[in-house]
């Protein structure tokens, strides 16, 4: 099967919809846009090729399935970007690093490729409000609840900073 080269409209449409869903959730991208495109080049190319926006960035191994974590964005973003200021790609940055204030590093992999076809690393749905996946968290400004190992830097209702957030449900 060959894979068409996405024209520039294509990965400037497909841009504006990532950055747009980005802002909405309290997101940046990379400051670097031509970095940034060149990524939303590699996420169209991957839903070609494989039907779905896998990150342009990791290795896609067999059935959809077991590829979930790292359909952008992935499982590891909020993880990556509270603890290396980005994401895996460096397609999702924080404040600082849109604000030229630190730079953007090589980050570790946190997919485990041993397990693939085992487990897809992704958060199990638990049957219980005693047995949750990730720790709940509610911004006591706006009311915002979101489910991860961290609050966001900021909220994606608000703006509320960081701070702002309590553990609400474990």
């Amino acid at each position: 099967m060959e894979i068409k080269e996405p024209s520039q409209e294509e990965i400037d449409l497909k841009y504006n919809e990532i950055l747009r869903h980005a802002k909405r959730g309290g997101y940046f991208l990379n400051p670097d846009e031509q970095f940034a495109k060149d990524l939303v080049k590699g996420l169209i190319i991957n839903d070609e090729r494989y039907g779905f926006e896998a990150c342009p960035c990791r290795l896609v191994l067999g059935e959809k399935e077991l590829n979930l974590d790292i359909v952008c964005p992935c499982y590891y973003r909020d993880d990556d970007i509270t603890e290396y200021g980005c994401c895996y790609c460096g397609l999702y940055v924080n404040e600082d690093i849109l604000n030229g204030e630190k730079p953007v590093t090589a980050i570790p992999e946190r997919r485990d490729l041993k397990s693939r076809g085992k487990d897809t690393g992704a958060p199990v749905a638990a049957s219980s409000a005693g047995n949750l996946p990730y720790p709940v968290y509610r911004c006591n400004v706006c009311g915002y609840l979101c489910a991860r190992n961290k609050p966001p830097e900021k909220c994606p209702v608000c703006g509320a900073d960081q701070k702002r957030f309590d553990l609400f449900m474990r």
